[in-house]
């Protein structure tokens, strides 16, 4: 993995034609079954990670827990995952043209909720997946429908890029 993607790209998979995720809808969201009292005093955010068959035979799709890892604010501090709200991919079959979503509930410091990064690491036909990252943040648009959103994705893939690059300066130096 050389660069991230942002919240709203889809990531190919080279090693399974046709199929592809993406990690999208991250905002500022209560669950729907009460929140856990674990999280007291954190602001709650859900995002979606939609896996896509595009392919001509159907995958099996495992995205459950401990396949997902969610860090917050600048210093990648983990968020706590409301498992009891949170909706999995478990053993599903995505047959070609068909879509699985999971749904993901957390929470964290409102003031570490303008950066976040998601890791995903799918289990495909009992095989597992390279992790992927997506970065975004609560409050950053990522959909074309407002005039500035291209600017914000835009500034945000810039930043985390030339992070990583500056990292892999520092490596090879």
């Amino acid at each position: 993995m050389h660069e991230p993607n942002v919240v709203g790209d889809w990531q190919e998979y080279d090693e399974h034609a046709g199929l592809r995720v993406r990690v999208h809808r991250l905002e500022a969201a209560e669950p729907p079954r009460g929140r856990d009292d674990a999280a007291a005093g954190l602001t709650y955010f859900s995002l979606r990670v939609t896996v896509e068959n595009r392919g001509n035979r159907h995958f099996g799709i495992h995205l459950e827990d401990g396949q997902i890892d969610v860090r917050i604010g600048p210093d990648g501090e983990a968020a706590f995952i409301d498992w009891r709200n949170s909706q999995f991919i478990e053993g599903f079959d995505v047959y070609p043209l068909r879509r699985a979503t999971a749904v993901l509930y957390a929470a964290g410091p409102e003031a570490s909720l303008s950066q976040v990064d998601v890791q995903i690491q799918l289990r495909v036909d009992e095989e597992w997946t390279d992790r992927r990252l997506w970065a975004g943040g609560i409050g950053l648009d990522e959909g074309p429908a407002c005039a500035h959103a291209g600017a914000g994705r835009e500034g945000l893939a810039h930043q985390v890029s030339n992070f990583l690059r500056g990292q892999a300066e520092e490596g090879t130096a």
